[in-house]
């Protein structure tokens, strides 16, 4: 090779070289200018203090969150309390998501990874706005699909992806971007239940517990918080695990939505009463969904807790004083517990038929059944062939 050649050789390396590095500044600004750049936050200027309305709207449902007064709740369930934690968990991760990845992807494709905006097309995301106290939006996000990746507990080779790694977003900015940030975001979903508060009913240290209807119609009591339960008016054994289960159900009592358009009405109507040693009743109405096998639920709470509290008969004196400084420290608590459950007894509530069947067994179902022929005391135990014991040779 003579000395020209190698010029010009020398020539055409720095021209492509240059038109290379062109290109690859033209994409990092494209990059800065749409918020897109790696390691970048996708919202650099939010900040959760700021935001005062989360609406979360995907092809099927509208949620809005409000803050007012310091606390959040959702209107679409005429305002009902909010769970501060996943508000709180929604934001910070808003505020901190950053960008993984940037994809070169046209309006055209947005359909393919559900980033189309909801009622706007096939394909539609889940969508994401902030707004101020004013209402001003300070923040729009689409959320796509979520990012899959290989199962790390699965050396196979064959092993498909099905661990949530990331989730697609379009980013907002003078020319929305298509990005991938690291966080699957699980609770962008605008189903209201998951953001009502959990805190729910109490129904604790249950006296006597009330159900049925007609001929079904049950009572049961105790004399003391740790005595056998009992049939209040007498007729036939009551079975102790019922009664145990019916009385602990109302202690764990749940609910997966709040029903702002259904009452409670109508011949199907069942009422249950629970009186505690707080002094306190809850007044329970229920009644079938129209669809499905769930229960509306409505709770009325009355009573007050007493001041002070009242030894029980045989107390030692030093019980009888150790015991009443114990209710003293929790009065407080209990007495703030009673006013927030009084406030619950507006909404009607759905509520899972499984987790009230210990309640709404007839009262046939709560005494203890007859043994049938056949069933002796010394016979095997369940689990063993017939005419084998315990210890025989099989």
């Amino acid at each position: 090779m003579n000395r020209k050649q190698f010029l010009i050789l020398l020539l055409a390396v720095a021209v492509l070289g240059g038109a290379g590095l062109a290109v690859f500044w033209k994409g990092l600004s494209g990059y800065q200018e749409s918020g897109a750049k790696i390691g970048a936050k996708v919202l650099p200027n939010l900040k959760a203090a700021d935001a005062a309305v989360i609406h979360i709207k995907d092809a099927k449902n509208d949620l809005t969150l409000e803050s007012k007064k310091g606390s959040w709740s959702v209107k679409e369930r005429g305002g009902y309390p909010a769970d501060v934690g996943e508000v709180s968990e929604l934001l910070a991760k808003l505020v901190e998501a950053k960008v993984v990845q940037a994809e070169s992807v046209g309006p055209s494709l947005y359909s393919r990874i559900d980033l189309n905006e909801p009622g706007k097309g096939e394909g539609a995301g889940t969508l994401v706005e902030l707004k101020d106290k004013a209402g001003a939006q300070i923040a729009k996000l689409i959320f796509g699909k979520v990012v899959l990746k290989k199962d790390p507990g699965n050396p196979l080779p064959n092993a498909v992806n099905g661990v949530p790694a990331g989730r697609y977003l379009l980013a907002p900015g003078k020319t929305p971007q298509v990005v991938v940030v690291s966080d699957p975001f699980a609770n962008v979903e605008a189903r209201a239940g998951r953001f009502l508060a959990k805190n729910f009913f109490k129904v604790d240290r249950v006296k006597s517990l009330s159900a049925g209807e007609g001929k079904d119609q049950w009572k049961i009591s105790r004399e003391l918080e740790y005595s056998q339960w009992q049939f209040a008016a007498g007729g036939g054994r009551l079975d102790p695990s019922a009664a145990v289960s019916a009385a602990n159900a109302l202690g764990q009592l749940a609910f997966s939505d709040v029903a702002t358009d259904a009452k409670i009405e109508g011949g199907g109507v069942q009422t249950i009463v629970a009186e505690t040693f707080d002094d306190l009743t809850y007044t329970i109405k229920l009644s079938k969904q129209k669809s499905g096998d769930d229960y509306l639920m409505n709770v009325v709470l009355t009573g007050t807790p007493p001041k002070t509290r009242a030894p029980e008969k045989d107390e030692k004196p030093d019980e009888i004083k150790r015991r009443a400084e114990e209710y003293a420290k929790t009065l407080k608590g209990l007495e703030a517990r009673v006013e927030f459950e009084k406030i619950l007894g507006q909404w009607t509530y759905v509520v899972a038929a499984k987790s009230l069947e210990p309640i709404l067994k007839s009262r046939e179902q709560l005494v203890v059944q007859p043994r049938k022929p056949g069933d002796d005391k010394g016979g095997p135990p369940p689990g063993f062939p017939p005419g084998m014991m315990p210890g025989m040779p099989r």
